[in-house]
């Protein structure tokens, strides 16, 4: 495996500008963080915070469980985040393909240790998720207890890469996927 988790093999669709990747990351609503444990991958889907200025991602999750063990036993991680767009029929079956952006994210996860910087972390992720309720008027502010017995995490980038496939909006036959539609098909 190469050193350089970056290199895509349709370079065309590389996106190496870090403006881009950032713009992306601070929009994106939630991200795939994968670790392992021994030979074994496992996934995580949550909420993150992208703080550009430390080059870092922060997300949390509980005190004990899966995904703290193994990036306490292996702090390699990869994160990603993505998005879908239409669908984009083709003349052959190879030619069938879809819209999408995402970016991939690698580098060293570990648990903050450090309350103060542990709290911060957390109230980025509210002023995030949450901008429109303060806290002291909407909410209880954030207990020391709160923060003691939650897994704040600080994922170090080491490198990311992003990476989409844009077409015109006039694509003939271009749609977005429909479950509804999808789903009442199955039944009949």
């Amino acid at each position: 495996m190469p050193d350089d988790y970056t290199i895509l093999r349709r370079k065309g669709r590389a996106v190496k500008d870090d403006k881009w990747i950032e713009r992306f990351l601070h929009r994106a609503a939630y991200g795939t963080l994968a670790t392992s444990s021994g030979n074994q991958p496992f996934l995580n889907f949550l909420t993150f915070v992208y703080d550009e200025k430390k080059g870092v991602i922060y997300f949390h999750t509980a005190h004990k469980g899966r995904t703290r063990a193994n990036i306490e036993d292996n702090p390699n991680v990869c994160f990603g985040v993505a998005k879908i767009g239409r669908f984009l029929p083709g003349a052959t079956a190879m030619e069938f393909s879809n819209e999408y952006a995402s970016v991939m994210v690698y580098g060293k996860a570990r648990v903050i240790g450090n309350m103060g910087e542990a709290r911060k972390a957390m109230l980025m992720l509210m002023d995030k998720y949450f901008s429109h309720l303060k806290p002291g008027r909407d909410y209880k502010p954030m207990t020391d207890h709160e923060v003691e017995i939650t897994t704040v995490y600080k994922l170090a980038i080491e490198q990311w890469v992003g990476k989409k496939n844009d077409q015109p909006d006039n694509k003939p036959g271009a749609f977005f996927y429909d479950d509804t539609k999808r789903k009442s098909s199955q039944k009949k």
